[in-house]
């Protein structure tokens, strides 16, 4: 906070607080159920304007595309990184046993692919013709 660094500043944002505070006790003094009403309005439209936002941002294609990319980049540098982990330790005689078990027990994410089973034993008849 740059603005409090300032002699002068420190007593005006102080009072500011302190006459937002009065002004919300005495809201809430004056008329405590329109005090209310209007806190639960604000937080309302608050939500709605956050969830319209969110919305927007989601609907994104470009973004989908920039996470899909961000997410395959993080793989290939933990799939790099587990590489060159995987060489130093073979090197050193003597590798620390939880590095060992901490490769091993890594579980790889399932790819999500199917085998379609064809015709590849079969060979071609061509003398049928």
């Amino acid at each position: 906070m740059a603005f409090l660094k300032n002699r002068i500043s420190v007593p005006l944002v102080g009072s500011v607080i302190v006459l937002g505070i009065i002004g919300i006790i005495g809201a809430f003094a004056g008329d405590p159920i329109g005090f209310l009403k209007n806190i639960v309005v604000f937080a309302l439209v608050g939500l709605a304007i956050y969830f319209v936002f969110r919305l927007i941002r989601r609907s994104n294609p470009r973004n989908k595309e920039q996470q899909a990319f961000i997410k395959a980049a993080k793989k290939s540098k933990k799939r790099l990184q587990t590489k060159g982990g995987e060489q130093s330790t073979k090197s050193s005689s003597f590798g620390s046993l939880t590095s060992l078990k901490k490769s091993k027990t890594k579980k790889k994410s399932p790819v999500h692919l199917t085998v379609i089973d064809g015709k590849k034993g079969k060979k071609k008849n061509r003398a049928s013709l």
